[in-house]
């Protein structure tokens, strides 16, 4: 079998010396050349015609997407994606670009990549190829123009499983926990991470619907079904799922807000018991009947 003839192309000089490496350690793999911009990349591919290009997103001057939509038919390697950027529509790849591989590259993700890269060159032809990504980079600028509209906030995420992205609607997510530079999400009594801190992530969370209740820790107001006192100033929110969260001791005014909340759109006759402070603290369990 013939070598796969591979362009790397990425503006970030370490980042491209971590491809070469990588590429270098790899078996059945030609390494054509590297370009540090998208006018590089052109020349190169005019030079070299590589069966695969390594292909960053955001770069200076012309960037990924400008370039694929310089290149003609008969010049059109497959793509394979490298961003630091995760919101570029995964699942817009799965018949378009070979794969997508979020940076930092892990080698045997990007041996992974290369392998269905073999796969496609014998079933795809150039023409199909360059229509199929042309489509991709108007989705792709499509999300992108929508993303920048002002008060605007998520309402799927994509997360990477098992070698997947996955569709995770933000409607399903019952709670958010923070893991230094990841984020778990829990939704639908599953959990997928993601690269990304949980300020960054809030961020994209409409502030009506989910609530802090600690530093590492996002709750969706509407999961919350309990609120219960363990001790001195300790509290736990139990969720619709049974899980139950430490909130926080700084935390405790959010949820004595939603509470009551709660309590003036339902106009309860009965009264609904605030969260206890510190002092003099006893256990004390609200139950559905005063939150719901």
């Amino acid at each position: 079998m013939a070598d796969l003839r591979v362009l790397a192309v990425d503006d970030e000089p370490l980042a491209l010396r971590r491809l070469e490496i990588a590429l270098g350690q790899m078996r059945g793999i030609q390494m054509v050349g590297t370009a540090r911009s998208g006018r590089q990349a052109l020349e190169q591919i005019a030079a070299h015609r590589p069966d695969v290009m390594l292909l960053d997103i955001k770069m200076a001057g012309m960037g990924g997407f400008e370039v694929i939509e310089a290149l003609d038919d008969r010049n059109m390697p497959l793509v394979i994606f490298v961003t630091a950027f995760n919101a570029f529509a995964p699942r817009a790849f799965e018949v378009s670009a070979v794969d997508y591989i979020l940076k930092p590259v892990e080698f045997d993700r990007l041996q992974a990549a290369l392998d269905k890269a073999r796969q496609r060159i014998a079933a795809v032809d150039a023409r199909q190829r360059a229509q199929e990504l042309q489509a991709v980079v108007a989705a792709l600028r499509a999300q992108a123009d929508e993303a920048s509209a002002p008060q605007r906030y998520e309402s799927e995420i994509w997360a990477q499983r098992r070698g997947e992205f996955v569709r995770v609607l933000v409607r399903d997510i019952e709670w958010v926990e923070a893991d230094r530079d990841y984020v778990h999400v829990h939704a639908c009594g599953q959990s997928y991470m993601l690269r990304e801190t949980i300020g960054g992530f809030q961020e994209r969370l409409d502030p009506d619907a989910f609530i802090r209740v600690r530093r590492s820790a996002l709750v969706r107001k509407d999961c919350v079904v309990a609120v219960r006192l363990e001790g001195y100033g300790h509290f736990r929110a139990r969720l619709a799922s049974g899980a139950e969260i430490r909130v926080g001791r700084t935390y405790t005014k959010v949820m004595r807000a939603l509470l009551r909340h709660r309590h003036d759109a339902q106009h309860d006759s009965r009264g609904l018991p605030d969260l206890p402070d510190a002092a003099g603290a006893h256990d004390r369990l609200t139950d559905n009947s005063a939150l719901n």
